[in-house]
């Protein structure tokens, strides 16, 4: 199989690897660097669990590929607290009990920090639309928009 070597910053670390062609960053970052935080939901793009930012910008990871991510800055849920505190929107999550199962959670939460940084935090009616690549089977959306509120300092 071909591959290639990539050179790339994940959570502030660089890290160069050699990889198939083909490896997705979703896989890259669970089977290759051990970040399991970014969840695998459908592998097509269509749940949002495996979100992330890839130079600031939301991604789903299972159709990123990662030998078009040379030079890249990648952001995980792992990289999102400063040591032991938590970045405002993960403490949000836990103020407003914003998760149920847990499954898409650091997708949603990376979504959620993805849209704060673009400013798309002016109504519960926006933080939905700019947010609605992200599925919650177990419903909890009224949550992760007053999750998404209060770190936004809307609420």
């Amino acid at each position: 199989m071909p591959s290639s070597r990539v050179s790339l910053t994940v959570n502030g670390e660089r890290r160069t690897v050699t990889v198939d062609n083909r490896t997705s960053l979703l896989d890259l970052l669970r089977e290759h660097l051990g970040m399991t935080g970014s969840k695998k939901g459908c592998n097509a793009g269509a749940c949002g669990a495996c979100t992330v930012l890839v130079d600031g910008r939301r991604v789903n990871s299972c159709l990123t590929l990662t030998v078009r991510l040379e030079g890249a800055e990648v952001t995980t849920i792992e990289g999102l607290s400063k040591g032991e505190r938590l970045h405002p929107l993960q403490q949000a999550f836990i103020d407003h009990d914003a998760f149920q199962c847990g499954y898409c959670t650091s997708g949603q939460i990376m979504s959620g920090v993805g849209c704060i940084d673009e400013g798309h935090t002016g109504s519960p009616e926006e933080i939905r639309e700019f947010m609605s690549g992200n599925i919650c089977r177990c419903g909890a959306y009224v949550n992760i928009v007053r999750a998404v509120e209060q770190a936004a300092g809307r609420k």
